[in-house]
């Protein structure tokens, strides 16, 4: 699901994204599992620029903010 999430806002030219991954209340012992599994796959696609997590209105932890390369990449 994240991999087309990813291609669909590369085809339609989107910079900036934000990725709701949550902050696993309900996981077991109440610790994030995608947090880092998201990170970990965000670290190996070529057309991710930077990530960061999410401000506080934006989903703090249980969010992160993606800078997507150019359709052309050049920019």
């Amino acid at each position: 699901m994240l991999v087309e999430f990813l291609n669909l806002c590369i085809r339609r030219g989107l910079r900036c994204i934000r990725i709701i991954h949550g902050k696993g209340l309900r996981s077991k012992n109440r610790e994030p599992v995608l947090k880092q599994n998201v990170a970990n796959w965000l670290i190996q696609r070529n057309e991710i620029l930077a990530f960061c997590q999410a401000r506080h209105v934006d989903g703090g932890g249980g969010a992160v903010v993606v800078l997507l390369k150019s359709a052309g990449g050049n920019r």
